[in-house]
């Protein structure tokens, strides 16, 4: 039987898609139309939020064998989704939706949901599955509702259903699998540097070792595993299951400044500016759940994802 990866064009689509050929799975793919030729795999490309999307998908789901859907396909900028809200309503949660009538049609039977940390509250942390969800920009309040479309399709189908939390993905496995845009912490200041620009820290007067704010980081490899372990386990078990995807440490966001300017070997400070609206000081996953469930963990640290990300931007220069 085939996995079909939605999204599977992209920067964690694209490792997912890499990983699980190399575990020996049928891989199909579902994405933009544009964006074919970064794939090997057999295509659709598609407009989710199109008339007919669902019935294409669920054509080409049948063509090619397709028991277990893995839906990555979304926008993920929460700025963005401040300044366009509808936009980002009719892309992520109409998007799930048709993905979600075209497994019904074509009987999926697993399914695993893309979700993210931005549906919590910012005030616990270590962040366990099981704190308050309170999304504080549209972005993550697409990906709760998709968390709870999906639930009500796995109750409302049988099928077994996983909603991946990620906390601040980063890195790249390849050159060419590296994310191409620099809308993260990582690839922006990597790009900073690269062009002699000084690089920006906001907030310096968090109640935290230096200041700045506390992230998990965790390696987009690391990611792709998590994703070919949820579908592995979820012949049995509840319904729907909710599990966060990080490392469980936290590292300072001048210290990721400061090991990058040192690697790069950048003579420039960074620049510390006010606090950005919405960034609380300490955003650090609990993974004791995914861990004693489905005995998955991070095989790379914060040090593996910078070194990863520098020499991935330089092989692409």
């Amino acid at each position: 039987m085939t996995i079909l990866v939605t999204g599977g064009a992209g920067y964690i689509g694209r490792h997912l898609v890499q990983a699980l050929a190399a575990a020996g799975e049928s891989v199909a793919v579902v994405d933009l139309p544009e964006t074919a030729a970064r794939v090997d795999v057999p295509f659709l490309g598609v407009d989710l939020t199109d008339a007919g999307a669902a019935d294409a998908v669920a054509d080409f789901a049948r063509t090619q064998g397709v028991d277990a859907v893995v839906h990555l396909a979304a926008r993920k900028r929460a700025d963005e989704s401040v300044e366009r809200p509808e936009w980002y309503h009719r892309q992520n949660v109409g998007g799930l939706e048709t993905v979600l009538a075209a497994s019904r049609a074509a009987g999926v039977t697993r399914f695993v949901f893309s979700s993210t940390a931005a549906v919590y509250a910012s005030s616990d942390h270590p962040v366990t599955e099981d704190a308050e969800l309170a999304p504080a920009n549209p972005y993550g309040a697409t990906k709760l509702e998709g968390e709870r479309l999906v639930e009500r399709f796995a109750s409302e189908t049988g099928a077994r259903a996983v909603s991946l939390r990620y906390f601040n993905v980063a890195g790249a496995a390849s050159a060419e699998l590296a994310e191409r845009e620099a809308h993260n912490l990582i690839p922006i200041v990597v790009e900073a540097l690269a062009s002699g620009t000084p690089p920006v820290v906001y907030g310096g007067d968090y109640p935290t070792a230096d200041g700045s704010c506390v992230r998990d980081f965790i390696h987009v490899a690391d990611v792709a595993d998590a994703h070919l372990v949820a579908l592995r386990a979820l012949g049995s078990g509840a319904s729907h299951r909710v599990f966060n995807v990080g490392t469980g440490r936290g590292a300072t966001v001048l210290e990721v400044v400061e090991n990058l300017i040192r690697l790069i070997g950048s003579a420039v400070d960074p620049v510390v500016a006010p606090r950005r609206a919405g960034d609380p000081a300490v955003v650090v996953a609990d993974v004791a759940r995914i861990r004693r469930e489905l005995g998955w963990q991070a095989r790379h640290d914060l040090d593996a994802i910078l070194h990863s990300a520098v020499a991935t931007a330089a092989s692409r220069a």
